[in-house]
């Protein structure tokens, strides 16, 4: 069973930064491509970053480039979100998601996380 856990939210003011980590197992890492998703009350879930299986391809929403650098480290089963210069905005839950192919479309991700509250005030 694929199980993915996320780790690093907290509240910070705008313009700090914070760093994500989304650990995985039960499942071949490798295999899947990686994603970071957030939903803010009532919002639909959206689209930050996506990461293809070997890092070499990524993806950003629109509002998150230049802020946001999206990547993974295969030898440890794990994927990465560095957020720079944070605004209000930005403030949601954020889940890891898995996906046995190339995706950013929530509902084409199989395996989510549980979810990390990222929180920034102004």
């Amino acid at each position: 069973q694929v199980q993915l856990a996320e780790s690093g939210g907290g509240l910070v003011q705008a313009g700090g930064s914070l760093r994500l980590s989304c650990a995985v197992s039960g499942g071949i890492f490798s295999s899947y491509t990686m994603g970071w998703f957030r939903q803010a009350p009532g919002k639909e879930r959206e689209l930050v970053a996506a990461i293809s299986r070997s890092g070499g391809t990524t993806d950003y929403a629109n509002s998150v480039k230049g802020r946001f650098t999206i990547s993974r480290d295969n030898a440890k089963n794990t994927q990465y979100l560095q957020m720079n210069s944070l605004k209000p905005e930005d403030t949601a839950v954020y889940y890891c998601a898995a996906t046995g192919k190339w995706s950013t479309i929530p509902r084409s991700y199989d395996y989510w996380g549980q979810g990390t509250q990222v929180t920034v005030s102004s």
